[in-house]
């Protein structure tokens, strides 16, 4: 069962480094504000920050164990029509390497997850123009009739609010056009929405970074639209790029802020339209930003030119509330901070103890690494995430992991912790604990070494997909 919290800001006035304040807040009793987040953030030593967010994680998922799933990432069609300047995915509908995947390609990939035990499929793509709303509904329902107990998590906010465009979607506002498409795909299969295309909220950001995808309060009214119809959700942030540090707890307080609404602590009107019983945001996942092959990646670090002194221009423009001036530095957009694996932990810590009313905070090892992603289990992460037999999105973009499942159990085993397998709502499949579990069954560990996930590959229009992993 989820451990929901919902603390008051009772102790507003005390500094983000008081030790009182951080002991209620690993118990349940406290909120951070925004302000002591940011103080957190900057003064804190990092392993002190991991040690409040490992005791706050301990308090929510108690001493033992720590998760994963075992998924299937499956982007149906790498057409779409944003131009978002981090992305080395999307393509135009006239590239020679653009795809959309028939229903039987898609349902040879399921069969392959099936077959090593997975239980759910990720499915996201480009917000594609030429597929009508059947299109969709049909290949949910063969799905479904093929795989009925494969939870289908799909599609994200971006999709939807494109899907409320080329759909027609009826409806007097945003929420009401959300809840009838959405409606329309539950009813024909899908089981809950992930979340893609969050980045970073706060408006100077996203309409450089975000061409022609929705801004945060679509994005977050679309996830509200899906809780009102008992849909369980998952929260992301992409951070490392040209936000400020103050930007990202924005973002955090934004999915803070929208959790309390749909658990009823700050219920809207818009709440009884709903039936009654709401779903959530299960999960908060964070990962840098991968600059290669993206526009956004040929940006110029700050410090390598001569005259970028000072502050990072997105510091200077970011604030709390996400409503920074984007004229406040002339070089805001124009330089990147990158992310490390330390500015990675001590982000994620900072959301564990930030996101007081989220259950599952991910640890992002696809993109820094089965070893980043073991310790993340010290800095407040209890989910390893998926095994990832496939990803295309971010290997398109940079470098990502692929590792089986033996190899995820002994991560987690390693960090001091039971592996145990869990489904899309967080229940315990299996607990490893025996003797037969993947990691101790294994006599030659050089089998399992860590691979390259999956990517689609077409060199042109009908030439054959390429499935599986490779070296």
């Amino acid at each position: 069962m989820d451990a929901i919290y919902t603390p008051p800001e009772t102790l507003a006035t005390l500094s983000g480094l008081d030790t009182g304040l951080l002991t209620a807040v690993v118990a349940g009793e406290a909120r951070l504000t925004p302000e002591q987040a940011l103080e957190i953030f900057h003064e804190l030593p990092t392993p002190e920050l991991g040690r409040w967010a490992d005791a706050r994680c301990r308090t929510v998922h108690g001493e033992a164990i720590r998760t994963y799933v075992i998924d299937r990432n499956i982007n149906y069609t790498n057409v779409c029509t944003a131009r978002c300047t981090f992305c080395a995915f999307r393509r135009d509908a006239d590239d020679h390497d653009a795809y959309t995947l028939e229903t039987e390609e898609l349902l040879s990939k399921i069969e392959e997850l099936v077959a090593i035990g997975g239980t759910q499929i990720l499915m996201q793509g480009g917000m594609n123009p030429g597929l009508e709303l059947d299109w969709y509904l049909d290949m949910l329902g063969a799905i479904k009739e093929r795989f009925p107990s494969v939870h289908v998590h799909a599609f994200s906010p971006p999709e939807l609010m494109e899907f409320i465009e080329f759909f027609g979607a009826e409806g007097d506002s945003l929420f009401a056009k959300a809840r009838w498409v959405l409606g329309k795909l539950k009813a024909a299969g899908m089981d809950s929405l992930p979340g893609g295309g969050g980045e970073i909220f706060a408006a100077p950001v996203r309409r450089k970074i975000g061409l022609g995808k929705c801004d945060h309060e679509a994005w977050l009214t679309i996830m509200y639209a899906a809780h009102s119809l008992g849909m369980f959700t998952s929260a992301s942030m992409m951070f490392g790029h040209i936000e400020g540090y103050a930007d990202r707890i924005d973002h955090m307080r934004c999915v803070r802020t929208w959790q309390d609404k749909s658990l009823g602590v700050d219920a809207g009107p818009e709440r009884c339209e709903g039936p009654g019983i709401f779903g959530h945001y299960k999960a908060f996942i964070a990962w840098p930003f991968q600059r290669d092959n993206s526009p956004l990646g040929r940006v110029k670090d700050w410090g390598s030119q001569a005259g970028d002194t000072g502050d990072f221009p997105g510091d200077v423009v970011a604030t709390l509330y996400g409503d920074g001036d984007p004229m406040a530095h002339p070089e805001f957009g124009r330089r990147l901070r990158t992310s490390g694996t330390v500015d990675y932990l001590r982000t994620q810590a900072l959301s564990r103890l930030f996101l007081d009313n989220i259950y599952s905070i991910g640890a992002s090892w696809v993109t820094m690494g089965p070893q980043v992603g073991q310790t993340a289990l010290a800095f407040g992460a209890n989910d390893m995430g998926s095994v990832m037999m496939e990803e295309n999105v971010v290997s398109a973009a940079g470098t990502t992991y692929c590792i089986d499942e033996p190899v995820l159990c002994r991560l987690i085993r390693e960090a001091g912790f039971l592996p145990a397998q869990r489904n899309n709502t967080y229940d315990i499949l299996r607990v490893h604990e025996g003797a037969e579990s993947p990691d101790r069954a294994v006599r030659d560990w050089s089998e399992h070494r860590t691979k390259r996930l999956h990517i689609e590959q077409r060199e042109q229009a009908d030439a054959p997909l390429t499935i599986g992993m490779t070296d």
